[in-house]
């Protein structure tokens, strides 16, 4: 049986049903479930905190990969007739609370992959943003940030993250414009890191699901791969002399660690290493 079989097999809804997660093989699989275009609410971000923090602490996690349910849409960005019948004052609390929720993804020690099969868009392509790495289903769908179209800006991180994946100028633009552009695109500019050919979306998340293994014992030192992502995501923004700061305190977390110690003498015993995360 294949990890992702196995991985959906075992999911389990969380509380306010948007999102299911499983874990095994040192791989945590957050699926947001909300058809038919998996478009996100209040009841979604707190399910995607929830599954955010039990990977957090579970020591046997050391990727997450997040996709979504089905062949047509990642995420198709805010529930608009949610927005459309809450206040001005929950639709503030609402953004805050996604902020939140986006940069516990971000601070989490722990590799992050967004597996865009099917469209992107608005709060979607906002989520997929917060992830570490993004691969796309080759053709499967658009992205883009078109919140200007309801005459508001993208208020889930997206101003600020597009801005540091683009540039600013072509931020600007993209987001002013509406644009709405395929993976060929995004991957040209930047905003992914890869497309897949795949069949079936089942297919593409077996792929990425072999991707996210490969960055877990015994193959990688999963704890190193988890500080090189904390280091990066707090200290690139920082002063570069608080960045190596951070950098070293990180560096001697790792040195003090079983795995340093077995890549070092693997190195040195010319072998391959078998990591164990620890």
């Amino acid at each position: 049986m294949s990890l992702r079989n196995e991985l959906q097999d075992a999911a389990e809804a969380l509380p306010n049903g948007k999102v299911r997660y499983a874990a095994k093989d040192g791989v945590a699989l957050l699926t947001l479930t909300n058809p038919p275009a998996n478009g996100y609410s209040y009841q979604m971000m707190r399910d995607i905190d929830e599954a955010v923090l039990r990977a957090r602490f579970d020591d046997s996690v050391f990727v997450v990969v997040i996709a979504g349910e089905g062949e047509k849409f990642f995420c198709a960005g805010a529930d608009i007739s949610m927005l459309d019948s809450v206040t001005p004052s929950f639709k503030y609390a609402f953004c805050l609370h996604a902020n939140e929720t986006m940069l516990r993804l971000e601070h989490t020690p722990k590799l992050v992959i967004a597996a865009l099969g099917g469209h992107c868009v608005g709060g979607g392509l906002e989520i997929a943003m917060s992830a570490d790495l993004r691969y796309a289903r080759k053709g499967s769908g658009k992205c883009g940030l078109p919140e200007v179209a309801l005459g508001v800006l993208p208020g889930t991180g997206g101003t600020q993250r597009l801005a540091r994946a683009v540039g600013a100028s072509r931020a600007i633009e993209l987001m002013a414009d509406g644009s709405m552009f395929d993976y060929d695109r995004a991957e040209a500019l930047g905003l992914i890191n890869g497309q897949i050919e795949a069949g079936s979306d089942d297919e593409f998340l077996d792929v990425i699901l072999e991707k996210a293994r490969g960055y877990c014992p015994p193959e990688k030192a999963g704890m190193s791969v988890g500080l090189i992502k904390r280091a990066v995501q707090s200290g690139v923004d920082l002063p570069l002399e608080s960045g190596l700061a951070l950098e070293r305190e990180m560096q001697q977390r790792l040195f003090t660690s079983a795995d340093a110690k077995e890549g070092i003498a693997a190195f040195v015993e010319k072998r391959k290493a078998s990591f164990k995360g620890s």
